[in-house]
């Protein structure tokens, strides 16, 4: 069969609905759908989608049901009928809705009720409860008021039906307790909560009939995941006064096919708060007793967990990550109960003895369990009394209080010190990989440079590290012992391992600063020592280059030892400059990383003649200059210059400074002479890319120098300033005459692109050092002009795609920096980039992005910090800003869409600092307008992403006009601008939204104005208009019990008045009730 969408083609007939449907042609089609070729595909999809979407659609769902033999096209005529449920069951007429229900719940029992039949349609039939759910939603209780009473009384006729009958109310239980936000207003999700709540006993004792009696392992296993549902939101009177938890533990957790879904019972009802629930502490007690009892006998303590997890099979395996979040549940929340019980301790030993074996599993996602549980112990034993509180060194702390604070403090600590010293192995021995890192260890067991961010190792060592510090603040003797005794066996090779050596030394780099400074010197002297001496002693590039990326790991991470120790501090980076002429991959990388954090850290020390020494070591560096870098690559090279712009700037003697600037920059303004030189002499040497690309690296190192130098790079800037605008512009005029020529195709190009990356290296530079300047005055008088006349000119005259993203930045820079001193001139930066940008960027969502973006955040730039020259622009230009606010909210791109309203958030409060006379022509000609485009996009399900900003806005706005803030008329009926805005309002919505009723949008526009001073009510009230909107109600609004949210309004309205009265001057003295007798 041919697809071929026209009105005469054979797919096409299934829409039309004066024919009888062709159940085997939508058999056909629907095949297409899944398994034709690509344009068939498409073709299918457009019937199946215009059929979906007729509103008579779901009267052929019946047929399709009975006759269809494809289960695709059942799960589609059920995907009919659920969007109908959904938008428009109140307006069906009521004996359809029956006829309905009926029908679905007449097919669930023929197809569950027999075991052959509900294995065989087992998608179909969740499918088949997921439709039945949602009716539910829509008439229980009021329209199907036996709907509990008729499903617990049915699945006590047929066991395979009770299967099915549990999966529906699990269902039930997450689309009301789980997942209706969104999908339901709050008084519904409300209502449907109580009456879950006070029907619920049935549905308990049916889920307890079955464990007690039934036979059918199916049946027994579907109930216990049904009750692990409702386990998080049952009055706990059904968990603690009832026999569940005790049949629980004593009759499932020891049968192989249900300890999984058991397991995770108990670990929901460990979770529940005994501080909140102290009358349940025996139960609490009894149940953590008992299950410890059981697990012993299901896994003995000396079961090697580690091997069994490894050769175990998948429910076995999920077994031990079941007992895992078990007992980091119970004992996260009631540890304390069970430490200070006597008879529970020994249980609590073993539930952490279980912990510890199960924490050296070879599953990252196990050990994250066990290592939150680690570091909530570690945290809370430590944070009850810090140790650096009282150090022991203090000689003047009382002897007695401080043997007091000492048996206060240790008694618990005693009780866990074996235990923790276990954890301190483990952590040491699992310590994940620092960001820092670069060497790594690869799946073929090479030795190499990792290039992408491991996300989840990164937060692991986070977590890890914060863990081990607690661990060694409570032990710092212990911590060292282990560490210590594990380098010791590193050096005499009976632990040598890669592995070995690169978790201990992350573990030893990650506890800076939690030892007392003396002992940390001792220790570090030993560590560094004992690694050298390793590194000598080991053969081989890769035993080195491990090594090697070890030492410049740990001695990053001690920059108060180094401080201290200025010799040992020498000495360390003399050797990371030996590792610079490493060759082997990540070394060098590594060894610029960790010399620009110690430039960072001991920025002083290097420009201070030290004792011993005659001069600053920054001397000698400049000296050695070129011999230090000349085996790194440009990119090692501008983190060179990066660091040592660092130890610069901390230099206090500006001629001293100044002399340290130009030996340092003597390299690359070589370089950059000869090049601006040669193209003096000979302008065709622009167009060779070698050229260019030495412009890239000496720009680039400027730029590194320039983040770290920050204010003082002016004294580099100036000596090239000029050049480099005049580069920019001669490089601007060959961009454009080239995209004259070549059109699109040459912007492509190496010789396009290599004009354009120098053209972003100059505005970078300018970019970074105006964000760092200490005088604005002297930018703006000295430099601004000059950068105006040549970028900002260029930029307005260029072709679009000759147009660099980076000025937009630029801008954004100098109005962030300079404030109110740029103001003046903010009319040229919008004569000079917001037309021509706007129309780059205005005639789709997606074009120009980096411009996109840009443009904006200068906006938002402007906005903020020189507002009074926005509101300077012509009238004209200032509603282009408006129109240019709103289309950036309209986004679909996330991040400009938020740009967007917060500008526009901004700029209304600006609006409210102003003169009466602009506030009120601005909410005259703007008010209205902003507020239709808001609710427009605000009720587009693709940005409610941003529902919470869009709530923030429309509440202040409403709050504007409700505190009498706009004073001129928004309209010209006469009306006070609360009526008016009210009428408005309705006629908006109702224009917009004819299905709604005039109820629906009374009490919505009513709620608006009632809950304008409460954003997070204001938003709840905002998406229940959401949910409305999405479905046709016809005359029957029960369903959304609008007179109790009227209720609810009216409350809010009174308080919000008793605030208002509270406060003298805040109503109208017309609004108060103190009439004369």
């Amino acid at each position: 069969m041919s697809l071929v969408m026209n009105p005469n083609s054979e797919a096409s007939k299934l829409l039309n609905f004066s024919e009888r449907l062709d159940i085997n042609l939508l058999d056909k089609v629907v095949g297409y759908m899944y398994t034709g070729q690509k344009n068939e595909q498409m073709e299918a999809q457009t019937v199946l989608t215009t059929l979906k979407e007729h509103p008579d659609a779901w009267t052929r769902v019946d047929a399709i049901l009975e006759y269809s033999q494809n289960p695709q096209t059942k799960y589609f005529a059920l995907q009919i009928l659920e969007n109908v449920i959904k938008t428009r069951w109140k307006a069906l007429p009521r004996d359809q809705c029956e006829g309905i229900k009926t029908y679905i719940v007449g097919l669930i029992i023929r197809t569950s009720s027999l075991p052959e039949m509900h294995e065989k349609h087992k998608l179909f039939l969740t499918k088949l409860n997921f439709v039945l759910v949602q009716i539910l939603k829509k008439e229980w209780p009021k329209n199907w008021p036996s709907f509990i009473t008729d499903i617990v009384g049915a699945s006590k006729t047929n066991e395979w039906l009770c299967l099915n009958n549990m999966e529906i109310l699990r269902l039930m239980s997450e689309e009301i307790f789980d997942y209706s936000s969104g999908t339901m207003t709050q008084a519904k999700t409300k209502h449907l909560k109580e009456s879950m709540c006070a029907e619920f006993q049935q549905v308990f004792q049916l889920c307890l009939f079955v464990l007690e009696n039934s036979t059918n392992p199916a049946l027994v296993g579907e109930t216990l995941r049904t009750l692990l549902l409702f386990l998080n939101w049952i009055p706990l009177g059904y968990v603690f006064e009832t026999n569940l938890v005790p049949s629980l533990i004593s009759k499932f957790l020891t049968v192989p096919m249900f300890r999984n879904v058991t397991l995770k019972c108990l670990t929901e009802v460990s979770g529940i708060s005994t501080a909140q629930y102290p009358q349940y502490e025996k139960a609490f007690k009894d149940l953590f007793s008992q299950t410890m009892e059981q697990l012993k006998q299901i896994l003995p303590l000396d079961t090697d967990i580690r091997g069994a997890y490894a050769k175990g099979t998948d429910d076995e395996q999920k077994f031990i990550q079941n007992l895992a979040m078990f007992l980091a549940s119970y004992l996260k929340e009631h540890v304390q109960l069970v430490e200070k019980t006597a008879e529970l301790r020994p249980y609590l030993l073993e539930g952490l003895k279980y912990l510890l074996l199960i924490s050296v599993v070879e599953e990252t996602e196990i050990f994250k369990i066990c290592l939150e549980l680690w570091n909530t112990l570690s945290s809370e034993l430590y944070l009850e009394h810090p140790f650096n509180t009282y150090p022991s060194s203090n000689a003047y702390f009382p002897a007695l209080l401080k043997q007091g604070y000492e048996s206060q403090s240790n008694s618990r600590r005693k009780f866990y010190d074996a235990v923790l010293t276990d954890v301190r192995l483990i952590m040491i021995a699992r310590m994940a990989k620092p960001e820092e890192v670069l060497v790594v260890e690869n799946e073929q067991g090479e030795v190499v440079r990792e290039f992408m961010k491991d996300t989840d190792s990164i937060n692991m060592y986070k977590l890890m590290r914060e863990t081990l510090v607690y661990l060694t603040h409570l032990d710092t003797a212990d911590t060292e012992r282990i560490m210590t005794d594990k380098l010791q066996r590193q050096v005499d090779g009976s632990e040598w391992g890669w592995k070995n050596l690169n978790t201990l030394c992350w573990a030893i780099g990650s506890i800076s600063g939690a030892m007392h400074e003396e002992d940390e010197m001792r220790f570090l002297v030993t560590v560094i020592k004992d690694l050298l001496g390793l590194c000598e002693m080991k053969r081989g590039k890769d035993n080195k280059a491990i090594i090697a990326s070890n030492i410049m790991y740990i001695v990053g991470q001690y920059p108060r030892f180094l401080r201290a120790h200025w010799k040992f501090l020498k000495t360390v980076v003399n050797k990371l400059f030996e590792f610079m002429h490493e060759t082997h991959d990540g070394v060098q990388d590594m060894a610029c990383d960790t010399f620009i954090k110690i430039a960072q850290k001991c920025r002083r020390h290097f420009v201070t003649v030290q004792i011993g020494e005659t001069f600053p070591f920054i001397d000698e560096i400049l000296q050695n200059l070129r011999s230090i870098i000349c085996d790194l690559s440009q990119q090692q090279v501008q983190t060179f210059y990066e660091a040592i712009g660092y130890m610069i700037s901390s230099e206090a003697d500006d001629s001293t400074q100044a002399n340290l600037i130009d030996r340092l920059m003597s390299l690359p303004n070589q370089i950059w002479d000869e090049t601006i030189q040669a193209i003096k002499v000979n302008p065709e040497a622009l167009k060779d890319v070698e050229c260019l690309k030495q412009f890239v690296n000496v720009l680039r190192a400027n730029h590194r120098a320039c983040i770290s130098l920050g204010n003082v790079y002016v004294h580099q800037l100036k000596r090239n300033f000029y050049d480099m605008l005049q580069l920019y512009n001669l490089l601007s005029q060959s961009i454009s005459q080239a995209l004259m020529v070549g059109g699109d195709m040459a912007n492509k190009g190496p010789y396009i692109k290599a004009m354009r990356t120098v053209k972003k290296e100059i505005l970078k530079i300018l970019s970074t050092w105006i964000s760092k300047a200490t005088n604005p005055q002297m930018v703006y008088e000295y430099f601004i002009p000059h950068v105006f006349e040549s970028i900002l000119n260029d930029y307005k005259s260029n072709v679009p795609d000759a147009r660099e993203p980076e000025v937009l930045s630029l801008l954004r820079s100098i109005v962030e920096r300079l404030e109110n001193v740029i103001t003046p001139r903010i009319g040229e930066i919008f004569s000079g980039v917001f037309e021509c940008t706007l129309e780059m960027i205005n005639k789709n969502f997606e074009e120009y992005p980096e411009h996109r973006t840009n443009f904006f955040l200068l906006i938002q730039s402007i906005n903020q910090k020189c507002f009074p020259g926005m509101l300077a622009i012509p009238g004209p230009q200032f509603k282009l800003i408006i129109d240019s606010v709103v289309w950036a909210f309209k986004h679909h791109m996330r991040n400009v869409a938020e740009i967007g309203l917060h500008i526009l958030y901004q700029m209304l409060k600006n609006i409210g600092s102003q003169s009466a006379e602009v506030a009120q022509s601005f909410y005259k000609a703007y008010y209205l307008v902003l507020l239709e485009h808001l609710f427009s996009v605000a009720s587009d399900p693709t940005h409610s992403g941003n529902l919470n900003m869009f709530s923030t806005i429309i509440a202040y706005m409403f709050s504007l006009v409700d505190d009498k803030k706009v004073a001129v008329a928004l309209g010209n009926t006469g009306e006070d601008n609360v009526a008016f805005l009210q009428n408005y309002l309705q006629r908006m919505l109702k224009a917009g939204f004819p299905h709604l009723t005039d109820s629906q949008i009374k009490i919505t526009v009513q709620g608006m104005f009632q809950l304008d001073q409460d954003v997070t009510q204001f938003k709840e009230h905002l998406r229940d208009f959401l949910v409305q909107i999405k479905e046709y109600t016809g005359d029957d609004e029960t369903d959304l019990f609008l007179e109790e949210r009227e209720t609810q309004l009216k409350k809010a309205q009174d308080d919000k008045r008793k605030i208002q009265m509270a406060v003298p001057g805040i109503l109208n003295p017309h609004e108060i009730d103190d009439m004369e007798d």
